[in-house]
C-alpha cells in the first residue's frame, strides 16, 4: 500500500496551466518541486478562510521566467479532500491577476463536482 497522495486537476487548472505555459516555458519545472512535496504529504501554503468545512490552501511558487521571486510568481489554489487526495483548483500569475475571490473558488469546486 502506498502512502503517496493522489492529485486531481480541475478543468480550470488545466486550462490556466496550458494558457500560462504558452507565455512561461518553465512553468512545469517551476511546479515540479511543489507537486513532489504534495505527493509526499507535505501540504504548504496559507489556508484560505471563508469556505467553512473545506480545507483550501494558496501557495506562492516562483516563476523562473520573470525573475521576481515568489511575490511576482504563480499562485496555486488547492483543496485538501483527504490526507491522501488533493484537488488542484486553479493556477494564475500574480503579476497578471490579483487575489482570487472566494466566490470564484466555490464556483470552481461546484463545477468540478457536477
Amino acid at each position: 500500500m502506498s502512502n503517496e497522495v493522489r492529485l486531481e486537476l480541475t478543468p480550470e487548472f488545466k486550462k490556466n496551466l496550458k494558457k500560462l505555459a504558452k507565455k512561461y516555458r518553465n512553468i512545469r519545472s517551476d511546479l515540479e518541486l511543489f507537486i513532489k512535496e504534495l505527493k509526499q504529504g507535505n501540504f504548504s501554503g496559507d489556508r484560505i478562510s471563508g469556505l467553512r468545512d473545506r480545507v483550501i490552501y494558496k501557495v506562492r511558487i516562483k516563476n523562473s521566467d520573470i525573475r521576481k521571486g515568489k511575490s511576482g510568481g504563480y499562485r496555486v489554489i488547492y483543496l485538501l479532500q483527504t490526507k491522501t487526495s488533493i484537488l488542484l483548483l486553479t493556477i494564475y500569475n500574480k503579476s497578471e491577476q490579483e487575489d482570487i475571490a472566494i466566490r470564484e473558488i466555490k464556483d470552481i469546486i461546484d463545477e468540478f463536482y457536477l
